[in-house]
C-alpha cells in the first residue's frame, strides 16, 4: 500500500513538474527543490519495490524491515507522516501555489474577509494571510530543522566524546554544558541578538545552541552502555584507532536515540521560532512568521479573527504532526517491540 501510494506522489509530482515548467525561470530554487524532491519519491518508490521482492525471496527480515513495518502499523504516525509531506510540498511549491505574493500590499481591501482574490483574506496592511502563511511555514519548517541537525552534529559529537573517553573529559564537557544550560533561553537570545544582530543565520544559531544538553547527555549514556561490549575491547586490542572504532562500531549502535530525539526536537524547534517572532526576536518584518503573524493578529481579534486564527492552526498542526510523528519513530525502533 506504501509502495503504491509513493508510486502515486511521484506520478503527481512528475505532472506537476511539467505543469509548472514555463514558471521555472521565474522561481529556479524552489523548482530545483521540487526536482530533488520528486527525484527522491522516485527513488523510495524503487527501493520499496527492490525490498518487496527481497523479502520475498527471503522470509527473514532485517531491523530496517521490521523497524518500517512498526511504523506503517502505527496509523496516528503515518497520518502525520503524510500531513508533514503535504506541508513539505506546499513549503516548496508556494511560489507556484499561492496567487499572491507575501508582501504585497492591497491599500483597498484591509482587514478583509475571504474571497476568491484572497483565499483566507488580508490583514491589516491588505498583504494576503494565504501567501503569508504558506512562506511562513516554509521559514518554520526550514529552520526548524536546519537548527535541530546542526543541535544533532553537535550534541552527538559531545555525547560521543563524553561517554567514549570517560574520566575528565567527561566531567570537563558535561559541566560545560551544565553551565550552558542553566543560561535562561530568553536572555541568551536577547544577548546574542543585540551582539550580532538579528536574521536567519543568528536565529538559528541561537535554536541550535538551545538543546546541547539533552542530546549530549542522551548520546552519552548510550556510548557508555555500547563500550562495555566486548567487540569494542577486542577492536581496541587489535590496534583499531579510538576514531574508526567510534565512527564504525559506536556511532551505529546509538544512531537509534539520535533519530528518536532528533524527530522529536523539530516541532519543539518550531514552536520556540514561533515563540521569538512572538516576541519580535526571531524573524523580522517584512519577512512572514508564523509567530509574527500571530502577534500582530491579537490586535485585530475583532475586525479579522483569521489573522491570529490561521496561524495559530498552523502552528498547532505542524508542532503536533511532528511530535506524532516522533513517537512513532520511538515506538518503530523500540527494540522491546520485535516480537
Amino acid at each position: 500500500m506504501v509502495r503504491l501510494k509513493s508510486f502515486y506522489l511521484f506520478i503527481t509530482s512528475m505532472l506537476l513538474q511539467v505543469w509548472w515548467l514555463p514558471m521555472a525561470s521565474l522561481e529556479w530554487i524552489s523548482y530545483g527543490v521540487f526536482t530533488l524532491m520528486t527525484l527522491a519519491v522516485g527513488l523510495f518508490t524503487l527501493a520499496m519495490a527492490r525490498n518487496k521482492k527481497r523479502q520475498a525471496a527471503n522470509a527473514m527480515k532485517g531491523g530496517r524491515e521490521l523497524m518500517w513495518l512498526r511504523l506503517k502499523k502505527n496509523k496516528t504516525a503515518m497520518v502525520a507522516m503524510g500531513v508533514l509531506i503535504f506541508l513539505g510540498y506546499l513549503t516548496v511549491l508556494a511560489p507556484f501555489v499561492t496567487p499572491q505574493s507575501p508582501l504585497d500590499t492591497d491599500w483597498g481591501a484591509l482587514s478583509q474577509g475571504i474571497s476568491t482574490t484572497h483565499w483566507l483574506g488580508t490583514d491589516d496592511m491588505g498583504r494576503d494571510i494565504f501567501a503569508r502563511t504558506l512562506f511562513g511555514i516554509r521559514v518554520a519548517m526550514g529552520i526548524g530543522v536546519t537548527a535541530v541537525v546542526l543541535n544533532t552534529l553537535i550534541g552527538t559529537f559531545l555525547g560521543l566524546l563524553a561517554g567514549y573517553y570517560g574520566g575528565k573529559t567527561d566531567s570537563l564537557i558535561m559541566r560545560l554544558l551544565e553551565v550552558w544550560n542553566a543560561i535562561p533561553f530568553i536572555l541568551l537570545a536577547i544577548a546574542i541578538m543585540a551582539a550580532l544582530g538579528t536574521g536567519i543565520g543568528k536565529l538559528i544559531l541561537i535554536v541550535s545552541l538551545s538543546n546541547l544538553m539533552a542530546f549530549a547527555r542522551i548520546i552519552r549514556g548510550s556510548v557508555l552502555t555500547v563500550k562495555e561490549h566486548d567487540y569494542i575491547a577486542a577492536a581496541r586490542v587489535i590496534g583499531i584507532t579510538d576514531t574508526s572504532i567510534i565512527l564504525r562500531h559506536v556511532l551505529p549502535n546509538c544512531i537509534s536515540p539520535i533519530l528518536v530525539l532528533a524527530s522529536l526536537s523539530i516541532g519543539e524547534t518550531i514552536l520556540v521560532i514561533a515563540g521569538l517572532s512572538f516576541l519580535g526576536l526571531g524573524i523580522q518584518p517584512p519577512m512572514p512568521s508564523l509567530g509574527g503573524m500571530l502577534a500582530n493578529g491579537q490586535q485585530y481579534l475583532h475586525e479579522n479573527f483569521l489573522m491570529s486564527l490561521v496561524p495559530g492552526v498552523t502552528i498547532l498542526l505542524i508542532v503536533l504532526s511532528f511530535n506524532l510523528f516522533g513517537d512513532g519513530v520511538r515506538d518503530a525502533l523500540d527494540s522491546r517491540l520485535n516480537d
